[in-house]
């Protein structure tokens, strides 16, 4: 089977779920924190009661889980989402669908982007401070033959709890048959967001730091071309909001070396800058 870090030089940092910086894979909770989708709080209204989401973004690399897919070159994301009205007052229940795409640079092998469809409910309680999003996302790689096997199904339950001066997010994804054919895989991620209300400025002026660490397990992991079934992967960042843009530097890094990377600095540590837009 082809080797994923030796033919793509596979990895992420996305605008994620929220269309804000922080990520890891849907992308992924501030998101500066993962990719679930498009940014919170920036609505605008939709058919039958919803509101739509939108963000996109310029990054230095796209890192997904600690590996760079772009070669760590530049990546333009977007993002577009819908989600419906709660149930309820008594039911803070609601269901969203979402779109998500970025450029990748996977050499030899045609692929030119990768399209993530997404899906899922939300449940919203504690004055909104508790928060679960049960999903499914469906990674699409437009121009990569079929018989790479690249596009794959995961399933994912996110969590989190904003404490006010932290707030705390974790995650378990799982995929049946996860990318390049490489079987069951499990992905584990916990981040904690700290805003930074006394650095003042002005009003329109925030800044933010975060930190992520996640492990990901691959049953056929020589399929997906990592040294062993399971690696780590961290990101330190800081988050400047400054009047509806967010500005982003975040170090990424993994315990993959070099040899365990087919010989590329894909997994290595490296400090990834961007700028991104909630609509």
């Amino acid at each position: 089977m082809l080797n994923k870090f030796a033919v793509l030089g596979f990895a992420l940092v996305t605008i994620g779920a929220s269309g804000s910086a922080i990520a890891q894979g849907r992308p992924n909770p501030a998101t500066p924190p993962s990719t679930e989708v498009v940014a919170e709080g920036k609505t605008w209204t939709a058919p039958f009661g919803g509101n739509f989401t939108a963000g996109f973004g310029f990054f230095t690399d796209y890192s997904y889980r600690g590996i760079s897919q772009t070669q760590r070159q530049i990546a333009v994301q977007v993002g577009v989402g819908y989600e419906t009205p709660t149930v309820s007052e008594a039911v803070p229940l609601s269901a969203y669908i979402s779109g998500w795409g970025s450029n990748v640079y996977f050499p030899n092998t045609g692929t030119v982007a990768e399209i993530d469809l997404l899906a899922g409910f939300k449940l919203k309680t504690l004055q909104d401070k508790l928060t679960f999003d049960l999903g499914y996302i469906r990674y699409n790689y437009l121009g990569a033959p079929s018989n790479l096997f690249y596009d794959f199904n995961e399933f994912g339950l996110v969590a989190g709890y904003d404490f006010g001066p932290a707030q705390l997010s974790a995650a378990i994804r799982y995929s049946p048959n996860f990318y390049a054919n490489s079987g069951i895989a499990w992905y584990k991620w916990a981040q904690i967001a700290v805003p930074l209300p006394f650095i003042k400025i002005n009003e329109d002026i925030a800044f933010k730091l975060y930190g992520t660490i996640g492990n990901q397990y691959v049953e056929r992991f020589a399929n997906y071309g990592i040294p062993s079934d399971n690696y780590w992967d961290w990101q330190l960042g800081l988050v400047v909001s400054v009047y509806g843009f967010d500005v982003s530097a975040a170090y990424t890094d993994t315990n993959v070396d070099i040899a365990g990377c087919a010989n590329t600095l894909n997994c290595q540590g490296r400090v990834i800058f961007g700028i991104s837009k909630a609509f």
